[in-house]
């Protein structure tokens, strides 16, 4: 008789999330593709040839360029943390797919895992956009680029993970209004994206090194100018940290959630 017995992890479940969320793409794709895709892109247009015009370069870099690249990495945050904690909040509180979910041979580490991983996958191509976007208006092609969707999608990863903790630990929906104010917006801002984080003062400087998006930014850059193989292990380490970190505390808030 084979062995039926649940491993500690299962890949069926995952799979299962996947096709549940595939379904659901199916019905909103044009819209949540259209938001993905248009928002990075304005923001390369208005900064990238707006401050462009009047900066000229940065950093060595055009301005459109140093931008480009930039906003690559803002995208996978957004279309990463939202999803993260709107969607699973909606879910588990208003709609109860979750608890649905887990009805079934499913249980909260493999829900998660899905979750994110989609969310993260889908994050990660649609980030690639405003690099392309960025193309189109002089940006020279290098080999490095094809390395950027996986810097993405695991930025998008510990990003996704961090939404789905942050959606346990909030009081109602709209107190994400001060995960967003308070912690998203600094991210977004001192990054390196818009401008070179040593034009900061010496502690924000040291603030910023911790930032995980500031190490996507400059994975994105090195993957496009050219990559510096020590500096951007440290850079990759320190992305999958965080994601490891997310990983451990949007599975004990999902389990406490939903389980306890």
């Amino acid at each position: 008789m084979a062995d039926t017995r649940l491993r500690r992890f299962e890949w069926a479940p995952v799979r299962g999330v996947w096709r549940h969320e595939l379904a659901l793409f199916r019905r909103y794709w044009t819209s949540s593709s259209f938001a993905s895709t248009v928002e990075p892109t304005f923001y390369l247009l208005a900064f990238g040839f707006g401050f462009g015009s009047l900066l000229g370069s940065v950093a060595g870099y055009r301005y459109v360029d140093f931008v480009g690249t930039g906003v690559v990495a803002t995208a996978a945050l957004f279309t990463s943390v939202f999803p993260g904690m709107f969607n699973t909040y909606i879910r588990r509180i208003y709609q109860h797919s979750y608890d649905a979910m887990l009805a079934a041979p499913v249980d909260v580490h493999e829900l998660v895992a899905g979750e994110a991983s989609w969310i993260a996958v889908k994050s990660g191509l649609f980030s690639c956009v405003p690099l392309l976007v960025a193309m189109v208006f002089g940006l020279r092609p290098s080999v490095g680029m094809l390395a950027v969707p996986v810097v993405t999608i695991l930025t998008a990863t510990g990003f996704a993970l961090f939404g789905v903790w942050t959606s346990t630990v909030v009081p109602s929906i709209n107190s994400f209004d001060y995960v967003i104010t308070g912690i998203l917006t600094p991210l977004f801002l001192v990054a390196g994206t818009f401008f070179p984080i040593s034009a900061l003062p010496a502690w924000a400087h040291t603030v910023a090194r911790v930032n995980p998006l500031y190490h996507c930014v400059e994975l994105v850059r090195h993957a496009v100018f050219g990559l510096r193989p020590l500096t951007d292990l440290g850079h990759v380490g320190a992305l999958a940290l965080f994601a490891a970190l997310m990983w451990m505390l949007a599975v004990r808030g999902m389990r406490r959630r939903l389980i306890d």
